[in-house]
């Protein structure tokens, strides 16, 4: 299945197979935040809502957490696939899936013995403290779950079997769903209920996920037993899963720094770019979705020095890419107006939140570029310059962006600020590809 998918399939049919399915998990799990959001609003109790509001941070670091064996063995694994070690990216599989595991134990238990300081650096204050506390307890100690659950669905890509990992991911957002209101409203669980029916999710997407790997995947294994792995393998697969983690960490760096830039102008501003950025979502999910789904075609095609191959993949993502965000560019500021006041009735704060979405929309386009170029880096075993592009467009670029435009421009140079930001991002990335890896 493996060598059929990557190495003789067309490329556009390659590729969409693997991305798609990506794509829909990626949709599925914003439907799940979504109604996940709304039936903890429904409690109407704002000290709930704002308590599990302020752990939402920990989703972030426990993704990143994962993504250092999921995206990181991946890498190394498509590559290994390509040169045709099949033994060798089977042995690192087991290392990624206990490995995540054992990461998971200890971060469970250094997270929940700092549980108060934590607590406190996640902003909850008064009335907040006692549901933040029942939702930091129970999901993290789900946190091996939730960290493990990166690396199957990551390796089963890798593996050619796109359709499952897809699965998995419904499967887990499907089950919290459905208990979201059992254990909030039917047992008054509350904050508790809530972490726990998000735990509960990941635990079935897991077992599903291994049961198929154990029944039907011979490209990985989870035989104990078998692992051997040197120091050298694993800082390759660290080199990796770096850079994918800082990735995440910057995504809330950089709203923090946003919100902290229109603070000058008022709690309506930092409120509609909010809203804004939610709108944004939904379509940059469908790019990161398209951008990703190719990274292991691209590190098979180049672990098998087929350098003609990866290169056509490689424009084939940015044709993808490029085409699927213009298009939906495009639509949504077609749209903007009924979008905006979808979440918005004053007239003012409309246009405000028009204006705001205007700005990010060409930003989604060279945001896609810059994705493809980084998942270019990361399947081929290029850890610094990945770090170095996950650094840069909601990080260090970014933040020379909000410092140095609003002294030019005001307000308008704080909402413009990320496009500038991916703009700088993209030549820097193509300027990176230029020395590693266009020869």
């Amino acid at each position: 299945m493996t060598d059929e998918l990557f190495a003789r399939t067309p490329i556009p049919k390659a590729y969409m197979t693997l991305a798609l399915p990506v794509v829909m998990s990626m949709v599925v799990q914003l439907v799940y935040s979504m109604a996940d959001t709304f039936f903890i609003a429904l409690t109407g109790d704002t000290a709930l809502i704002a308590g599990i509001s302020v752990c939402t941070p920990l989703f972030t670091l426990l993704l990143a957490f994962g993504d250092l064996f999921g995206l990181g063995g991946s890498s190394v694994i498509a590559r290994l696939f390509g040169a045709g070690r099949k033994a060798d990216g089977k042995r690192l599989s087991i290392f990624c899936f206990y490995g995540s595991i054992g990461f998971g134990i200890v971060a469970a238990s250094v997270l929940l013995s700092l549980r108060e300081p934590m607590l406190a650096l996640l902003g909850a204050k008064g009335e907040v403290i006692p549901y933040a506390a029942a939702y930091y307890s129970w999901f993290i100690a789900g946190a091996p779950f939730v960290i493990f659950s990166l690396v199957p669905t990551n390796l089963l890509r890798t593996a050619g079997c796109p359709k499952i990992s897809m699965n998995a991911s419904i499967l887990g957002a499907a089950v919290n769903i459905a208990l979201d209101p059992v254990l909030i409203f039917g047992l008054e669980l509350g904050a508790a209920g809530a972490a726990l029916a998000t735990v509960l999710g990941y635990i079935c997407a897991d077992i599903y996920a291994v049961c198929y790997i154990r029944r039907h995947c011979a490209e990985l294994s989870l035989d104990l037993p078998a692992l051997r792995i040197s120091w050298h393998e694993v800082a390759g697969i660290f080199s990796i899963g770096l850079a994918a983690a800082v990735t995440n960490f910057t995504q809330t760096f950089g709203i923090a720094l946003t919100n902290r830039s229109l603070l000058p102008y008022g709690s309506e501003a930092i409120a509609v770019m909010g809203i804004v950025m939610k709108i944004i979502m939904i379509v940059a999910l469908v790019i990161v979705g398209l951008a990703f789904g190719g990274q292991p075609l691209i590190g098979y095609t180049y672990g098998a020095k087929d350098k003609a191959r990866m290169k056509k993949v490689i424009a084939f993502a940015l044709q993808a890419v490029i085409g699927t965000s213009v298009v939906l560019a495009l639509g949504l500021a077609f749209f903007a107006r009924p979008v905006v006041h979808v979440f918005l009735a004053q007239p003012a704060l409309i246009e405000q939140g028009v204006t705001m979405l205007y700005w990010q929309l060409p930003a989604i386009i060279f945001m896609g570029i810059g994705l493809v170029l980084i998942c270019t880096f990361q399947a081929t075993g290029k850890g610094l310059p990945a770090l170095m592009l996950s650094l840069c467009r909601q990080g260090i670029v970014y933040a020379l962006a909000l410092a140095v435009l609003p002294l030019w421009f005001g307000y308008t140079g704080v909402i413009a600020a990320q496009l500038a930001a991916d703009i700088v991002t993209v030549v820097i990335a193509a300027g990176l590809y230029r020395i590693c890896l266009a020869k």
